[in-house]
């Protein structure tokens, strides 16, 4: 099996059978920051896969030509070798297709989707300069709105808005209780997170695991959120509050998408995590998922540099046999070409380098 057919095959496997991990996703709950880290390493390994998968497909045809000077003859024939795929031309442009379409739908994501955002936040940054009005008792910022909502904004000018709604529904503990759940987003950088899922979702959206990795992880940072705000806050209080948030919200559309809001994400499963809290993961189970983040980050490009390592390990080609052979072939060629009135193959040359890279390797 050829390292592209080995890329692609694990691509697919991450990519159609990742979501059944964690279908039953307690432990994803348990450390929800962590969870999260690990549903976009494995995202972002599918789609690096890919991209790395089409190169060393089209490598042996296109990138290692035999254009290049003597001296380099016996390391390309190697190299060749080492990445050689049956197909020829035709699969080679079959690679370098797939990886073009990986750049250029990641490209086009990312395009999409900070296009999206920063609109959303300037929308959001102008109705809070237009309408919003700070308050001294709260480190926030208050829109009169009737709808209670309470969310962030972040950026530059970290900024969390509260609506008159929820001033009028929320008691004090609660509103305390809800401010920290903001501010906890804003401090653990979770728009980050967020921004990276959906440029993943948006790249590859066939895939199960991307097609559900943006929800999977808005859901695991509210979790980790909340986590955050309990130990500052009384949790029971936080659930209260979520609790009247999103009974109040029911039927209400959803707070901005560069927002992140208090009640609106699975609140019925956050309301029952705080309320009773999961054990904590092991230290022994924290190591064992943070090696499959870092497996998830070097596996595609391990498998795509292996026979590169492996071809420069071997015994080198001596540079005057290289180049002397490669002269005299050159020379034959050309006598041959002009004797029977034809244009001598300059690919014929390389024929001698590989003869002498195979007995230089063999032992």
């Amino acid at each position: 099996m050829t390292v592209g057919a080995a890329l692609l095959l694990y691509a697919a496997i991450l990519g159609a059978l990742g979501p059944l991990a964690h279908r039953r996703d307690g432990w994803l709950t348990r450390a929800p920051r962590l969870g999260a880290t690990l549903l976009l390493a494995a995202a972002w390994s599918v789609l690096t896969a890919l991209f790395l998968a089409g190169l060393t497909v089209a490598l042996p045809g296109t990138a290692l030509s035999s254009g290049l000077s003597d001296l380099l003859g016996a390391c390309i024939l190697r190299l060749r070798a080492a990445y050689v795929t049956p197909g020829g031309a035709a699969v080679a442009g079959a690679g370098l297709m797939l990886s073009g379409a990986i750049a250029a739908r990641v490209g086009w994501a990312c395009i999409r989707v900070v296009r999206a955002r920063r609109a959303e936040r300037r929308r959001q940054r102008s109705l809070v300069a237009l309408c919003g009005r700070p308050t001294s008792t709260l480190d926030a910022v208050i829109l009169d709105q009737p709808q209670p909502a309470a969310y962030c904004l972040a950026g530059r000018e970290k900024t969390v808005v509260l609506t008159s709604g929820a001033l009028t529904l929320l008691t004090r503990p609660q509103l305390a209780a809800v401010l920290a759940h903001e501010q906890a987003h804003l401090g653990a950088r979770h728009h980050r997170l967020l921004a990276a899922a959906a440029l993943a979702g948006r790249a590859l959206p066939e895939l199960p695991l991307m097609r559900h990795l943006p929800d999977q992880v808005r859901r695991l940072v509210e979790m980790h959120a909340d986590e955050l705000a309990a130990c500052t806050q009384d949790p029971e209080t936080l659930a209260t509050a979520l609790v009247a948030l999103a009974t109040a919200r029911s039927g209400l559309p959803s707070a901005p998408t560069a927002a992140l809001a208090a009640a609106d994400s699975d609140t019925a499963v956050r309301i029952r995590r705080l309320l009773l809290p999961p054990a904590t993961l092991t230290p022994r189970r924290r190591r064992t998922i943070r090696a499959a983040v870092a497996a998830f980050a070097l596996i595609p490009v391990l498998v795509a540099l292996t026979p590169a390592a492996v071809a420069a390990n071997q015994p080198p080609v001596k540079q005057r046999q290289a180049v002397t052979a490669v002269r005299q072939r050159s020379a034959t060629a050309r006598a041959i070409g002009l004797t029977a009135g034809k244009r001598p193959n300059a690919a014929d040359a390389w024929l001698p380098v590989a003869a002498i890279a195979n007995r230089t390797a063999s032992p």
